[in-house]
């Protein structure tokens, strides 16, 4: 019995052996299901399937592809995969396509079962799971093969991203768009509209949502995925008289939001069914949401002063509104958070803190730019219902835990403003390019569209421009563009437009209430050149406090510094060469943490060479270094007017692509900084003249924003000084930005960089 029951196995084991070897060799992978109209996803109802990216290191839209099916977290096998896969399973990540795939483990090795294996996807279908396969769980491979994708860096609307987790929908109750329609009069006419019928649009049409069992937590992620903060009652009786007159489609019955959602599609939901859509709400009517506004966006001057916005949270570094890196608060400095665990839900409690609606994604490795100072917070949990970010579990840090390349960011729902109707640009080389026209209401209830005055337009100015029309940063505002290709706009309507930067419109800023321009033609109408990135420059604090000095130098041997202008204006009635001049010295890095190279703004044939130097400046103005008053006044000065701009050195993994050695290109690549030593001509102050007592030294970076940055908020330094007349003392040095109010109380009399008189 034992004899026959060992034979049995042995036919079994071989007759295994046989097949599994001649389905590998001989039999084309098979399609799980057809891809019919007719045939729904071969995934039973029952099964949860979910994607995923994962591995290490990796940016938020590539990694090691992983799927969950039957309870368990496995990968796909790299055998025949193609970028038409990398597009289907992109995808399902959410994400609009595919730019590239990745084989043999690239971003480690995964775990688990390999769910899927010889995967052949034509690249249009809208699921993995009927592409052809050798069907799931069958597979032959190893975790060293592990396929991989990158995703293009844009999100497809209406898919929810939780950890990097994308559930898969049933496509045809896929939501795509939800809106707020106006019933009242004045709330079709102002922006934002604030109050409205829930609608949801499918199928290129647009449907409404039950109210029955409608609950102020469905409200909140309503008003959330509009850019609002908070949710109100609304006076739904006055809203059933108006929505009877009107025939409603109702697509969904039922609505269980939790309230932390940050997306109408992440809660619960009902569908309706059949053709009779308006019996699906039997005894209810459409859902009515009614949104109270941020500090931004709200008309009503006294409720703004009682909207108060978190002063121990801001966002920087990005590009529109609502957007940046996230840094918080804590001791009286400023510092970022680590991008651990970081999700949509911490995103969301950000941006409402803000004065915001919900998170449209959160970000994680620097996106909006590497901060500088500490790291404050890591693995922030939050459940999304928290009022801050400070009430949420997190772990403190070290610096040995998370660099500043972990930097979480997030990007915020906003209200639609419709900003971008009253301005646009044309005539340039592309859409990112041309002149500036606006659009003028006119004293008989008409508009016209004209051209503004380029006498006194600049960064700042076409910085407001470029992110009116959501086109990114300015890196050039231009006072005449003869030089392209008008419309048949030829009027000027303003000038003396005045920015401060940080304006959402160009009609907030100031301008002349009478129009008056030097050069009125259109050939010298404002212009702009716009950019999706920006560098970002930083000066090391620390080092200039570790590095000053003072040194009493022979005039002998400042002959080459005196024709670069780089000594007081008492050192041309000296002695020359006797005696001697005395110079405050510090070394100078300045590191670029932005998403793009920073370049001078004059081209090479506008470069100065300098004999005595023997290099070239390329530009007029890079640096200021100044000594203040405590009052603010400036008391003397070192002229950085010119400067050769080269990568000292760079991170790990970053090449240098400049420097200043035989009329070579000039620049500093982002990761890399410029160092100018404490011993180099021209690295100091001039401080002959001072009088011993208290000061404030101040170094400006790109004081006259001639060249785009992502922020200019931290472009200054400033250090507390103590000068007896032989040793000097400095402390407390930091940027600008980098302290609380309070703290920098200390500074409240010193006005900054806006005050360049010298005394006598």
């Amino acid at each position: 019995m034992e004899r026959c029951h060992w034979w049995r196995y042995m036919v079994t084991l071989l007759l295994g052996l046989w097949s599994t070897s001649c389905l590998a060799q001989t039999t084309p992978p098979t399609q799980t299901t057809p891809p019919t109209k007719s045939t729904p996803s071969p995934m039973p109802q029952s099964e949860q399937v979910k994607f995923r990216l994962a591995g290490y290191p990796r940016k938020h839209n590539e990694g090691r592809i992983e799927v969950f099916y039957k309870g368990e977290w496995g990968t796909i096998c790299d055998d025949d995969f193609t970028l038409s896969n990398a597009h289907v399973l992109c995808r399902q990540l959410g994400f609009v396509s595919a730019t590239g795939w990745t084989h043999s483990a690239k971003y480690g090795k995964g775990a688990g079962k390999i769910w899927l294996d010889n995967v052949q996807c034509a690249g249009s279908e809208t699921s993995v799971s009927v592409c052809k396969s050798r069907g799931w769980g069958n597979s032959d491979c190893t975790h060293d093969e592990d396929a991989g994708v990158i995703c293009k860096d844009e999100r497809l609307p209406g898919y929810i991203d939780t950890e990097n987790v994308i559930e898969v929908q049933r496509e045809e109750y896929h939501i795509e768009e939800v809106r707020l329609r106006p019933v009242v009069a004045t709330g079709k006419r102002r922006l934002p509209v604030t109050e409205g019928v829930v609608e949801v649009r499918f199928k290129n049409s647009w449907a409404q949502v039950c109210d029955r069992g409608w609950t102020p937590k469905n409200s909140r992620v309503i008003c959330g995925m509009m850019g609002f903060p908070h949710e109100r009652k609304v006076n739904k009786n006055f809203y059933r008289l108006s929505t009877e007159r009107q025939k409603s489609h109702f697509l969904i019955h039922s609505v269980a939001c939790l309230g932390t959602e940050v997306h109408l599609a992440a809660c619960p939901l009902e569908f309706s069914k059949g053709n009779n859509t308006a019996g699906a709400c039997e005894n209810g009517m459409p859902a009515v949401v009614s949104c109270v506004a941020g500090p931004l966006y709200t008309h009503n001057a006294a409720l703004k002063k009682k909207l108060k916005v978190s002063k121990a949270v801001r966002l920087k570094g990005g590009t529109h509104v609502g957007e940046g890196r996230v840094e918080v608060m804590r001791g009286g400095v400023w510092g970022t958070v680590c991008d651990d665990r970081w999700n949509l839900q911490a995103a969301s409690v950000v941006c409402r803190e803000l004065g915001f609606g919900s998170a449209k994604e959160a970000l994680t490795g620097a996106r909006m730019g590497q901060g500088m100072g500490p790291v404050h917070m890591n693995e922030v949990q939050c459940t999304g219902a928290e009022r801050s970010i400070w009430n949420c579990p997190f772990k403190n840090i070290t610096e040995e835990d998370c660099q500043h390349t972990e930097d979480a960011s997030v990007r915020c729902n906003t209200p639609y403003m419709g900003y971008e109707k009253t301005v646009r640009i044309g005539g340039g080389r592309s859409r990112y390019e041309g002149r500036v026209e606006v659009l003028q209401a006119l004293p008989n209830g008409t508009q016209r569209w004209g051209l503004l005055c380029g006498d006194g337009w600049g960064t700042k100015e076409a910085m407001v421009v470029c992110r009116q029309l959501g086109l990114g940063y300015a890196n050039h505002g231009l006072k005449e563009t003869w030089y392209w290709d008008g419309s048949n706009v030829t009027d000027m309507v303003w000038s003396g437009v005045k920015c401060i930067g940080n304006e959402m419109s160009l009609s907030q800023c100031q301008r002349q209430k009478v129009f008056s321009c030097p050069k009125s033609t259109a050939r010298f109408a404002a212009g702009v050149i716009c950019s999706e990135t920006a560098s970002d420059l930083v000066l090391n604090a620390t080092l200039v406090q570790q590095t000053v000095y003072i040194e009493d130098r022979p005039l002998h041997m400042l002959y080459c510094a005196a024709e670069e202008d780089c000594l007081s204006n008492t050192a041309a009635q000296a002695n020359w060469p006797y005696g001697h001049r005395r110079l405050l010295r510090f070394s100078s890095q300045i590191h670029n943490v932005g998403r793009a190279d920073f370049r001078p703004r004059l081209g090479r044939h506008s470069w100065v060479w300098h004999a005595c130097h023997g290099h070239y400046h390329s530009m007029d103005i890079f640096t200021h270094y100044d000594l203040l008053s405590v009052n603010g006044t400036k008391v003397a000065e070192g002229h950085k007017a010119s400067f050769c701009l080269e990568d000292s050195d760079c991170l790990e993994g970053i090449s240098k692509r400049y420097e200043c050695a035989n009329f070579g290109e000039q620049g500093i690549t982002v990761g890399c900084w410029d160092l100018y030593r404490h011993d180099i001509d021209c690295q100091w102050i001039d401080i002959s003249d001072v009088k011993p007592g208290n000061y404030i030294l101040q170094v400006v970076i790109n004081p006259n924003y001639e060249v785009s940055e992502m922020d200019y908020t931290n472009n200054a330094m400033k250090c507390s000084c103590k000068y007896d007349g032989h040793r000097i003392w400095v402390h407390n040095c930091h940027i600008g930005d980098a302290f609380s109010d309070e703290v920098e109380r200390k500074f409240e009399k010193y006005p900054g960089q806006f005050n360049n008189q010298i005394t006598n």
